[in-house]
Formats: structure tokens, C-alpha cells, sequence
């Protein structure tokens, strides 16, 4: 049950929040996880004010603030083809008009084809914390959710350019993937993320597919899902061609 809910102007106004003894608060963004989530009682502190939703260039890279919402990614001819397609591919009109590139990281879905597109194009966060700012690799993000703890992501930084592709399987084309491949080559070589087959997306080197123990659900044995990780790398290497 939501308690109270909070709209602060600054982030000094939201930290303090958070600082305020014997109270559970959540932050929310879009609200697509705060409004389909049962708490016992808690007090939501709404970012919308104090995070910035604008997608810029900034030299090599493009900076996501944390609100800009899944649509304006699919909308903005900037962004990476692959990144549209990926961001599009998260859920219907409805969602993607809700949720937000900030909330979609800090949730780390296994499954997320967005986030394992954000992988292989080397994104970073931005995360604002009361003594200030630092900037972490969504990878290291994911594999230590502790490093941002106290802290709020303030916006996603990735690289533009590369060549790309992606493979996916899933029981009908339109459901969430079983496992799915994304891959990205850069001047230093390919970049390899997947999906399903661990508790977030994972960049990952084609030879360590083999090794790989995911986890099973109804869709799949975790024999399965090697399996598909495996077929389906090789599948993205040949789309590169040339350019692996």
C-alpha cells in the first residue's frame, strides 16, 4: 500500500527523503514497476523533476537522461538503429510510453534485449549521489548493484557507430525472448552481449558461450538455452560478415 507519495524539485530534496529514519520509500520513474508492484506500506518519492529526459550528443557518445521515456528512444533518429529497434522491442505502445530508460537499467531484466543492446554500445551511467557524481559501466552496474547503492541514475551514456546485429529466440515472434544475441564490432573487435541466460544480460566472449550454466524456467532447460546462446552467436557472427 502506498502511504505517501513525494514529488521533490531537487535531488537534495530526494536524498533527504530517502535519509528520513523509520520510513520505506521507493523511487519511481515511469511507475510501471511502482504501479504493478503490492508493497505493505511505502512512501513513493516521484522523479520526474529532477531527472532530465533529453537525448544529446556529446562527442563519440550519446547522453540518455534517466526520464527520457522507451518511445523517445524508438522516435529519435539519433539513437542507434539497433537501439530503436531493441527499445521497441519492450513492451507494447502503452509501456513504452511509461517507462524510462533510467528505471529500465536500475531493473536489470535477464531478458531485456534493450539492455544487452546498451552493453555491446559500452554504456555508462551517470549516478548522483548527495557527495556527488560518479559514472559506472552498465556491466559493472549489473554485476555489482551495490555500486550505485545511495545513489540515483541520472542519465545513460553510450557509444554511437559500429556495425551491428542481433538474433533472437522466443515461441512466437512477438514474445519475450528465450535467449537472444546482440552483437556490435568497434575498432577493438566484437562485442558480444546476451540475454536469458543469466540473472541480468552479460557481455560475453564467443568462447566462453560453452561454459555457460543458465538459469531453466517452463520455456527452457538451462541445456536449452546454452544451446540457443551458442547457435544464435553464431548466427550474429555471420550477419557481421566481414566486419567480426
Amino acid at each position: 500500500m502506498i502511504s505517501r507519495y513525494h514529488r521533490p524539485a531537487s535531488l537534495e530534496e530526494v536524498f533527504d527523503l530517502l535519509a528520513t529514519d523509520g520510513v520505506a520509500s521507493v523511487l519511481m520513474a515511469g511507475g510501471t514497476v511502482v504501479n504493478a508492484t503490492e508493497y505493505p506500506d511505502i512512501e513513493v518519492i516521484d522523479l520526474q523533476d529532477v531527472c532530465p529526459d533529453a537525448i544529446v550528443e556529446s562527442g563519440d557518445r550519446l547522453v540518455i537522461g534517466a526520464m527520457a521515456r522507451l518511445q523517445d528512444i524508438v522516435d529519435n533518429a539519433g539513437v542507434p538503429p539497433l537501439l530503436r529497434k531493441l527499445a521497441h522491442r519492450e513492451g507494447p505502445n502503452t509501456l513504452r510510453h511509461s517507462a524510462t530508460i533510467g528505471g529500465t537499467v536500475a531493473g536489470a531484466d535477464w531478458e531485456s534485449e534493450l539492455l544487452a543492446g546498451l552493453l555491446v554500445h559500452r554504456a555508462t551511467a551517470e549516478v548522483r549521489r548527495r557527495e556527488g557524481s560518479l559514472t559506472i559501466g552498465i556491466a559493472d552496474l549489473f554485476a555489482d548493484p551495490a555500486a550505485s547503492s545511495g545513489g540515483i541514475i541520472a542519465s545513460i551514456s553510450v557509444e554511437v557507430g559500429g556495425a551491428t546485429a542481433a538474433a533472437r529466440t522466443g515461441r512466437t515472434p512477438a514474445d519475450t525472448a528465450i535467449v537472444a544475441a546482440i552483437g556490435r564490432v568497434t575498432r577493438d573487435g566484437l562485442l558480444l552481449a546476451l540475454t536469458g541466460v543469466a540473472s541480468t544480460p552479460v557481455l560475453i566472449t564467443r568462447d566462453a558461450v560453452e561454459a555457460l550454466v543458465p538459469p531453466a524456467d517452463f520455456r527452457g532447460s538451462s541445456d536449452y538455452r546454452r544451446n540457443l546462446a551458442r547457435v544464435l552467436t553464431g548466427r550474429v557472427v555471420d550477419q557481421l560478415g566481414g566486419a567480426v
